[in-house]
């Protein structure tokens, strides 16, 4: 018995020794000579960041996903660019801690602002923002990025004149079966839904229920699924409320709808991403403009949520942050302030502490955290 527990410790100091996290960072950095990728070491036992390397030569990422290996990084580039708007793909090189581009193509609308890969990495779907359109690519053999293959446009608006004068996508999510994909209009208050079928050129199909409504006025803007894969929540930024679903083979149900809030303003909200903790058991909310904060809940068996607190990030504009895949840390990229908070994670509470770290990444856009063993 004490051999075997003595080869499971040193698997374990041998797993700890080996495995690496790393951070990439965006930044709306405007000028094409300047960093605008940055890659960060997370160290796992206190959490502080070292810089490994950056990316010049590419404009204004402002969203990141990555493959499972994640040896390849996907972009939206030229975002926030006039009359124009791409997508690019780098290749991750664990060893040498650095970022190399492969290609880049165009999105055919403007801003982009959300690209994720499906089940088989084979397509990557981008929104772009400004022009409320949908851009499909299909994954070339060596993981660069085809020419667009599908392009969907939309035409709607809403109550609000200023933010809803027309249709404005904001993310892409795909289902926990892949068979579906999600997509917030935050400018016509709709949550549009897609069969997606790889075996098409053209994989986005029409869905028996095409779109969710929402709340007028709302602005859904991101989304994302329980673990349990059976309740979905989509953060509404321009109302500053999440709205908690059911959700079965593509249809959402509301169940709840609640403020992210501490108080309530009369100004104009801004709230923007949303994140579940990897056991399923507590909800994390970003709010920036008054209140520059981490709203947590915890989420009940039904799928509801209850406030638990809300945590400053030390910054303002906090557009983007993620959670490591072990749930241990929480990262916030305060755009306004450049700077990169990073927290522990209370496992029981769900509570958040600042680790002592002082990281600054001008016009921080996106962050995004992989471990590599």
């Amino acid at each position: 018995m004490k051999k075997i527990t003595l080869i499971v410790f040193s698997l374990l100091i041998n797993f700890t020794i080996q495995a690496q996290t790393f951070v990439f960072v965006g930044s709306y950095n405007v000028d094409k000579t300047k960093e605008g990728i940055y890659v960060f070491e997370l160290d796992t036992l206190n959490g502080t960041l070292t810089k490994v390397s950056s990316v010049k030569d590419i404009l204004n990422p402002s969203f990141f996903t990555l493959t499972k290996d994640g040896k390849y990084l996907y972009s939206c580039t030229d975002t926030r660019t006039k009359n124009l708007g791409s997508v690019s793909c780098f290749e991750f090189n664990a060893t040498s801690k650095s970022l190399s581009l492969l290609n880049t193509q165009k999105t055919g609308g403007e801003n982009p602002v959300y690209v994720a890969l499906d089940k088989s990495e084979g397509f990557l779907l981008n929104a772009n923002y400004n022009d409320g359109s949908i851009s499909v690519y299909p994954i070339n053999t060596d993981k660069s990025i085809g020419a667009v293959s599908q392009f969907i446009s939309y035409q709607d608006s809403s109550i609000n004149k200023q933010r809803q004068e027309r249709s404005h996508i904001h993310s892409t999510v795909f289902s926990p079966d892949y068979n579906y994909v999600f997509l917030p209009d935050l400018g016509a208050d709709k949550i549009r839904v897609y069969k997606f079928d790889t075996s098409q050129n053209q994989p986005l199909q029409i869905a028996e229920d095409p779109f969710t409504k929402t709340v007028a006025g709302s602005g859904p803007r991101h989304f994302v699924f329980h673990p349990n894969k059976k309740f979905a929540y989509c953060i509404e930024e321009l109302s500053g409320t999440i709205n908690a679903y059911r959700y079965k083979n593509g249809r959402l149900d509301s169940i709840q709808r609640i403020s992210t809030h501490k108080k309530k303003h009369d100004e104009q909200l801004s709230s923007a991403d949303i994140h579940i903790s990897p056991d399923g058991r507590f909800l994390y909310a970003s709010n920036r403009s008054t209140e520059n904060n981490i709203a947590i809940f915890s989420i009940s068996e039904n799928g509801t949520l209850k406030p638990i607190a809300h945590q400053s990030t030390f910054g303002k504009t906090p557009r983007i942050f993620g959670l490591d895949e072990q749930g241990k840390f929480l990262i916030v990229a305060n755009q306004s302030t450049g700077n990169i908070i990073v927290f522990k994670r209370n496992a029981k509470t769900g509570l958040l502490k600042k680790v002592k770290s002082n990281i600054h990444v001008p016009n921080a856009s996106c962050v995004q955290i992989k471990q590599y063993n």
